[in-house]
């Protein structure tokens, strides 16, 4: 059965370095809530409570519009093989772009990538279990690269050019801050 923990135990640590997809969801005080799938080589754990995630370029930006408006977040794995179990992580999150000294103090922690638009920060104040008895089994296969291919054919500059057109206002019209003040 479900358990509520202060933080990240070794145990779950190694549950969450096996995952290949986690999934995201923030809100503003207003206007609708985002979930969104990450996947890919973008989840780093930097202490029992403090994780990073790179967030790449894509259609919409709402994360960001969401922390900006409200910083919590709450993260969910769910086991799509093995032992079941859902873990959520709770907290309060923090965005870093290009143009701040905390995003390049972490990128190297990830493999390069063209769309690199943000890094998020979570400071952990709860981590929950849960059984997922009813999560289906799932094969993984292998990685999507069509993100990643589409990326380094945009280049910087294409991809800049990207942000201004579809990442600068949420789809509830709350500003990203991706091309700064």
């Amino acid at each position: 059965m479900g358990k509520q923990l202060d933080s990240i135990s070794a145990e779950l640590k190694e549950f969450i370095e096996k995952q290949k997809v986690f999934f995201v969801g923030t809100a503003a005080s207003e206007g609708r809530v985002n979930l969104s799938p990450k996947g890919t080589d973008s989840f780093r754990i930097l202490d029992k409570n403090k994780i990073i995630w790179l967030n790449l370029t894509g259609s919409g930006n709402e994360t960001a519009a969401h922390l900006l408006k409200n910083n919590r977040m709450t993260i969910m794995f769910c086991a799509f093989e093995g032992k079941p179990m859902i873990l959520r992580l709770y907290g309060q999150a923090k965005i870093y772009h290009k143009r701040e000294m905390e995003f390049h103090r972490y990128i190297n922690l990830f493999p390069e990538n063209t769309g690199s638009r943000q890094i998020i920060e979570l400071d952990i104040d709860m981590v929950q279990t849960s059984c997922g008895f009813a999560v289906p089994f799932m094969d993984f296969k292998e990685d999507r690269n069509v993100l990643n291919s589409w990326s380094e054919k945009q280049g910087k500059a294409g991809i800049e050019a990207y942000w201004e057109t579809k990442n600068t206002l949420s789809i509830d019209g709350f500003e990203t801050k991706i091309l700064g003040d």
